[in-house]
């Protein structure tokens, strides 16, 4: 004898219908709910607290640009300004500014080459030659991390005197140049090694030379190491201030690091117009920077590869 079996009740289409939005709106709190748990208080208020000290220097440095020296020494430095004003910038290319910016743009330009040149061939002889004469040169470029240039200061002057480069651009390019290769060297020789054996061994099969090795397969295939090695280098000489002081004297020679003492003399300091030259320095190296800041990040996260 068979039983019959009750059809199990089921909703009907409108009362399914009726209750979707219901349940998705229960979903969505029930998300948001869970989201506010993992939210991390701690970090939230660091995070806030590191915003307000980052930004309030940067509103003080562009605010006190656009005041006269007057009122940013009787309202403060924080006081918002009665009458914003741009002669502190117009004072500022008025004066040797641009000179002094484009003797940095050269140096910068030039440091960044010379750099990248030897850097690449340096880093390509370390990784494709298994000697011990070029793993000791590896060696010996690593050791000039541990040299500041503080302590070989004298010795570089005397150096750049001797080959009659006192005073000139090239005696602010070739220091930089140099304390910059061992970091450069130490990314690319890390981003060539990343390369596949098997595209070396391909390219020795066809009959190419190192030569073509290394501007075929190595270049292309190193771009962002070669573009973190450039920016780092163009960083390095743009904001550096020891050599250009100590390796240089004259006016023409003067690069933008030296040139922010025009607005400070001796019984009075011009602090809105050295913050306007000060911001009107930092605009076109922070401009390549912000472009160029994912190849420097993954390059120097790279460096410690194998």
């Amino acid at each position: 004898m068979k039983t019959a079996v009750r059809p199990e009740h089921r909703p009907s289409p409108a009362a399914e219908r009726a209750e979707a939005p219901q349940k998705r709106n229960d979903r969505g709190l029930l998300g948001r709910l869970r989201r506010l748990r993992k939210w991390n208080m701690p970090a939230g208020v660091a995070s806030v607290l590191w915003l307000v000290v980052v930004g309030l220097p940067l509103y003080v440095l562009v605010l006190t640009t656009l005041r006269d020296r007057d009122s940013y020494f009787d309202e403060g430095a924080l006081s918002l300004p009665g009458d914003l004003t741009l002669d502190n910038y117009r004072t500022v290319l008025e004066s040797d500014f641009l000179t002094y910016l484009l003797n940095t743009a050269v140096v910068t330009v030039a440091t960044a080459a010379i750099v990248i040149v030897l850097s690449v061939g340096i880093g390509y002889t370390v990784v494709r030659t298994l000697s011990r004469t070029s793993q000791r040169i590896f060696q010996f470029f690593l050791l000039g991390l541990a040299i500041p240039a503080q302590a070989v200061i004298i010795p570089i002057y005397l150096l750049i005197t001797e080959m009659r480069l006192y005073d000139s651009l090239l005696a602010i390019i070739l220091p930089v140049s140099a304390f910059c290769l061992p970091v450069c060297v130490l990314i690319l020789s890390s981003t060539m090694r990343d390369i596949e054996e098997e595209m070396y061994e391909s390219m020795a099969l066809e009959g190419a030379s190192q030569t073509r090795v290394l501007f075929q397969l190595v270049v292309p295939l190193s771009r962002g190491g070669i573009s973190t090695v450039g920016v780092y280098a163009a960083l390095q000489a743009w904001n550096n201030f020891l050599f250009p002081l100590i390796l240089t004297q004259s006016r023409e020679s003067r690069v933008l690091t030296l040139g922010l003492y025009d607005y400070v003399g001796q019984f009075r300091v011009d602090i809105p117009a050295l913050l306007a030259a000060v911001v009107l320095s930092i605009v076109p190296i922070f401009v390549v920077y912000l472009f160029a800041r994912r190849q420097l990040i993954n390059g120097l996260m790279g460096a410690g590869g194998r």
